[in-house]
């Protein structure tokens, strides 16, 4: 059963629910006002019975007259005296010989009763006549229930008509405005399907309704999905081009250096020394791609916890010094003591990173430089070099994986894979902090960290985290 079906029969069950307990409600009301007011006319007419009644010396009904009585067709009088004897009636019921209410005549009280006398519902009001504390007789006033049956009938029929036509106009005009309101989800369901079919992402969902209601939610959500699984894809295959041809130049170099070694039937050292370096090569590249694929997951533990940030770049540095050799100057020109909650490893990763890529795409005799100090809030770390600097066009995409501005960085064996930026900007941003990249042709590359400064209330303090991707 579809949506629209469901929901048509959702709103015409509901229509006549209410249709249905108001129907109900106007019944029962009207049955007790009809009732009340049978009730009403009938003690009027036996309290006027009784007050034009006498009782003779002896104690015997004497019911002077009964002015009243022809005046509606529907009300019957008998008066029944304690000897179960019919003493007086009314013209229209002059042949009935039977009580009207038997159970009545031995009622010590007024009581009303409905009755069923030769197919004739009555309504029938029992009082008991007294003289003193003795007993007399019976006066039973009845009323003929026909017209109020007939009335509570029609108007059962009334009620389920309309209740029943109610329902068949609320499911016409539910099916038309459902089919109306669901029209942009076929609009959805046919697009997924030629997607699916065509495998073409690149297709988007045409809605020319109120962007704000369900439907235009709906459509705008499944539109940025179509976005965001267009640009993974994208992604995906860019990935798995750029893992390939990273791939494919170190296993071609090992692949030769054996062949030659096969060849020549002798261990060549140089040649070894060639398939060592390129196993390094492909021992850098499947860590990055790990270290990649966790911080993606979400699965890469930050162990946060105070670090001085100073200390921490003093030993970079050191390090650092040692590749830098006479090559490139490295230089530190500002340092201040600051402290920030972190993970050491992880931000000295961040450090390393920037700085080799420094000293290695500065060319001979130029100057790297490192800097730390206090800005606002947070801690600000420089590494500027003097080197051949970005092309503008590819600035944007610096921090993207695999990207590498190959105009002014040439490839080496010992370059990188275009990976560790992306790894620095996704441990930086789950610092809390942010990345920046100067750059002119010509004239040197800035890359500009900027991490909160250490709170001692944070609750982060000396625990560890797994932060979401």
């Amino acid at each position: 059963m579809t949506l629209r079906v469901r929901l048509t029969l959702l709103y015409a069950s509901l229509t006549g629910g209410i249709l249905l307990t108001f129907g109900v409600l106007i019944f029962v009301l009207v049955n007790i006002l009809m009732v009340n007011q049978i009730d009403d006319t009938l003690t009027q007419t036996a309290e006027s019975i009784i007050e034009n009644s006498r009782v003779d010396p002896v104690g015997r009904l004497n019911i002077i007259t009964l002015p009243q009585l022809a005046l509606s067709a529907n009300v019957y009088v008998q008066v029944w005296d304690v000897d179960g004897r019919l003493h007086s009636t009314s013209p229209g019921i002059s042949h009935l010989d039977q009580p009207l209410d038997p159970a009545g005549l031995q009622t010590a009280r007024p009581v009303f009763r409905e009755t069923y006398i030769q197919g004739a519902h009555l309504r029938v009001l029992s009082v008991p006549l007294e003289v003193g504390s003795r007993p007399i007789g019976v006066l039973q006033t009845a009323f003929n229930m026909s017209v109020v049956d007939s009335t509570q009938h029609t108007l059962l029929q009334l009620l389920a008509v309309i209740t029943l036509v109610s329902m068949i106009l609320a499911a016409v005009a539910s099916w038309f405005g459902i089919g109306q309101a669901l029209s942009p989800l076929a609009a959805v369901t046919e697009t997924a399907l030629q997607i699916s079919r065509a495998d073409d992402l690149a297709r988007r969902i045409p809605y020319h309704g109120p962007a704000g209601d369900e439907a235009g939610q709906l459509i705008n959500a499944f539109n940025e999905t179509l976005e965001r699984l267009e640009r993974l894809f994208t992604s995906q295959q860019r990935f798995l081009a750029d893992v390939s041809h990273e791939l494919r130049t170190p296993l071609t170099v090992i692949k030769g250096n054996v062949d030659l070694m096969r060849r020549m039937d002798c261990m060549d050292k140089e040649s070894l020394s060639g398939i060592e370096e390129e196993a390094d090569r492909l021992t850098r590249l499947v860590g990055d791609l790990l270290l990649e694929a966790q911080a993606e997951s979400g699965k890469l533990p930050l162990q946060f916890a105070p670090v001085e940030l100073d200390t921490l770049l003093l030993e970079v540095y050191k390090e650092m010094h040692v590749l830098a050799r006479k090559r490139v100057q490295l230089k530190v020109t500002e340092i201040d003591q600051v402290q920030i909650n972190g993970d050491r490893d992880r931000l000295k990763q961040v450090l390393l990173n920037l700085v080799s890529n420094a000293v290695k795409y500065t060319p001979q005799g130029g100057d790297v430089y490192l800097s730390l100090g206090k800005m606002g809030g947070n801690a600000r770390l420089i590494v500027r070099d003097t080197g051949p600097g970005i092309p503008a066009e590819d600035l944007p995409h610096i921090f993207e994986r695999f990207y590498r501005a190959e105009k002014s960085r040439s490839r080496s064996k010992t370059s990188g894979f275009g990976l560790g930026l992306s790894i620095a900007y996704w441990i930086v941003t789950h610092h809390g902090g942010k990345i920046e990249v100067d750059s002119q042709e010509g004239k040197g590359t800035t890359f500009c960290i900027y991490l909160p400064l250490y709170d001692e209330g944070r609750k982060t303090n000396d625990r560890s985290l797994v932060t979401d991707s």
